[in-house]
């Protein structure tokens, strides 16, 4: 009797094991996160915030999470060769991102490279698009990262969205560069 039961649950376990790696297989191979937030002033006045690393902190969501997070910053002061490292608790890891594409004042593009938790090498764009004219000037701010999905992060993938995971800590830092952007100069 026993061995029966024990025989049923290792082919249970086997049965577990093959779905989750054929959902695996059957996962895109690259994944692609967005946010989007209208704030009411001019790109002129939001770009800032984005391609000067060390302006991040008044917006960024992981920046908040871990109050000793250790920055350094390096290469150029803002723009394209900018470079900011950290290293954190487990909310925020380890990694370093650098500025490859800064086209003031409408688009800002990074490189972000994770060390832990587990490594992972994304891409990161922020689009600032004008809207209103005048007095009410207004930016429309896209927060998109991609990247590719190996096949262990697939397995991942089939226990945890990674939209659902990221998203919230975007809809947060979007609000966050929303409340800083809007503040009376």
């Amino acid at each position: 009797m026993l061995k029966t039961v024990l025989l049923s649950l290792a082919g249970l376990l086997v049965i577990a094991i093959a779905v989750t790696l054929i959902l695996a297989a059957m996962k895109p191979g690259s994944f692609q996160v967005q946010r989007s937030i209208a704030i009411n002033a001019p790109p002129e006045r939001v770009y800032p915030l984005i391609a000067d690393f060390r302006a991040w902190g008044a917006w960024s969501p992981w920046e908040k999470k871990d109050p000793a997070l250790k920055r350094s910053f390096s290469g150029a002061e803002a723009g394209v060769g900018a470079r900011y490292a950290w290293v954190g608790d487990k909310n925020v890891g380890e990694g370093s991102m650098e500025i490859v594409e800064a086209k003031a004042p409408g688009r800002v593009g990074l490189k972000l490279d994770f060390i832990k938790p587990f490594e992972a090498h994304n891409d990161v764009v922020f689009s600032l698009q004008p809207h209103g004219q005048g007095a009410t000037p207004s930016t429309n701010v896209v927060w998109t990262m991609t990247g590719p999905v190996p096949f262990f992060a697939k397995i991942i993938h089939v226990f945890m969205n990674m939209d659902a995971m990221v998203g919230g800590d975007f809809e947060a830092g979007l609000a966050a560069m929303k409340a800083t952007a809007e503040r009376p100069v």
